[in-house]
């Protein structure tokens, strides 16, 4: 076990390198200059370079990485062009709330997901079946913005139900709610296509046989079996998660990173960008090692190597 963990742990940091070298490159091969904002329109050439000079911009690209890199190494991530603040005090600052997003994204995804993919497995041709397929089918191709817009408008507004925006409490349940609708969907794909499979098996027989009713049969033998591939697809599908977090915190105003970085993008804050694109990485790396590590609590048979 330790020497898998330090094997991956070395997987991760090789990882991060290449998403921090990628990012650093990508930013300065866009056709526009940071500095330009800060400095205005009115700003003579001296003012230009002596911004370039004060944020280490007058050097060679590969020189910038290495000092950055480096900073990176103590924590450092750098400072906010736009803000003036130290960027992981930023992140910091609005991570929690990110974290709690995701979190109630993934339960909101599993309680929609699970019960209709194992609904449909069982109803396997029936109209249920094909009403669960064509609704999930739905939910997965909806873009993330226009599900957030319907329910901004049924629950919030017509309703008036829920808030339209804000933080904390039941503000959240709108904004894990459009993340779980498409979330949701692939894993009740997922969840029918495994448990029909795990429904063939003999223990499956032999425990109906024994005459143990059907959903007992299903959640008492099958399912444990049937979730091997949904805990796994969590884990690949975090790097998904943190592209749609990004998109819902701004519909709804959720002040976490993807907020953050959005500011970022429309100011050109080329360390704001790099600080949560780092720290997306290291939440999907860890949390795809998560799920390679309880995956062998669940089913005993599986061993990691």
């Amino acid at each position: 076990m330790i020497v898998y963990l330090l094997r991956r742990l070395a997987a991760v940091a090789l990882i991060l390198l290449g998403v921090s070298a990628i990012t650093y490159g990508l930013l300065f091969l866009v056709p526009a200059d940071p500095i330009d904002l800060l400095a205005g329109r009115n700003a003579t050439p001296e003012m230009r370079e002596n911004l370039r000079r004060e944020w280490g911009m007058d050097k060679p690209l590969p020189v910038q990485y290495a000092i950055y890199l480096g900073n990176l190494v103590q924590g450092d991530m750098g400072r906010s062009m736009a803000q003036k603040a130290p960027v992981s005090y930023l992140i910091g600052a609005r991570l929690p709330a990110t974290l709690q997003l995701m979190v109630a994204a993934i339960i909101a995804s599993l309680l929609i997901g699970l019960p209709a993919g194992i609904y449909a497995a069982m109803r396997r041709g029936t109209t249920p079946d094909k009403a669960a397929m064509i609704a999930s089918f739905a939910g997965v191709s909806a873009p993330q913005f226009v599900i957030g817009l319907l329910l901004l408008y049924l629950f919030a507004y017509k309703l008036d139900w829920l808030p339209m925006g804000g933080y904390g409490g039941i503000n959240i349940i709108l904004p894990a709610l459009t993340v779980a609708v498409a979330n949701g969907g692939w894993y009740s794909r997922m969840m029918r296509s495994s448990m029909i499979e795990v429904l063939t098996q003999d223990y499956m027989r032999t425990a109906r046989a024994k005459g143990l009713p059907r959903w007992r049969a299903v959640l008492g033998h099958g399912l444990r079996n049937a979730l091997l591939p949904i805990i796994a697809m969590v884990g690949i599908d975090m790097g998904f998660l943190v592209a749609n977090v990004v998109i819902v915190e701004s519909v709804f105003g959720w002040p976490g990173i993807g907020q953050l970085l959005w500011q970022g993008i429309q100011r050109l804050d080329y360390f704001i960008i790099i600080g949560v694109t780092i720290t997306a990485a290291v939440i999907i790396t860890l949390a795809n090692l998560l799920a390679d590590l309880i995956t062998p609590i669940i089913d005993p048979r599986i061993q990691l190597r």
